[in-house]
């Protein structure tokens, strides 16, 4: 997982440097999501993984949950991301400076990914 992690920043980048802001929002937005996901079961945060067992599944609101209980710079990511899934890719309005500027976070889970 962590290499699609990586991956998805990868494309990302590449969607981004070729105009699509749409198409680059959605990725990031993937990656964070799933660096959240795979950092809460690596940090083995049972409280989030509990909620998650008896969902049946991720929302968005166990999703920020998990971010706040890692750090506060992976609910910073994941914030932005969130920012971008639904004003990038969702609502179409953010600009390519506003996605660069935001992905700069984004890219912090580089950093994290190498923890792990």
């Amino acid at each position: 997982m962590k290499s699609q992690i990586l991956n998805w920043i990868k494309e990302a980048d590449e969607f981004l440097e070729k105009g699509d802001v749409v198409q680059a929002s959605e990725k990031y937005y993937k990656a964070a999501e799933e660096a959240v996901k795979l950092l809460a079961k690596t940090l083995n945060l049972q409280d989030i993984l509990q909620k998650v067992m008896k969902n049946g599944r991720w929302s968005s609101t166990l999703l920020f949950e998990g971010a706040r209980a890692i750090s506060p710079e992976m609910y910073s990511v994941w914030s932005d991301a969130w920012y971008l899934h639904i004003y990038g890719f969702h609502e179409m309005r953010l600009t390519y400076e506003e996605v660069k500027t935001l992905s700069q976070n984004i890219h912090k889970i580089v950093k994290m990914m190498n923890i792990i």
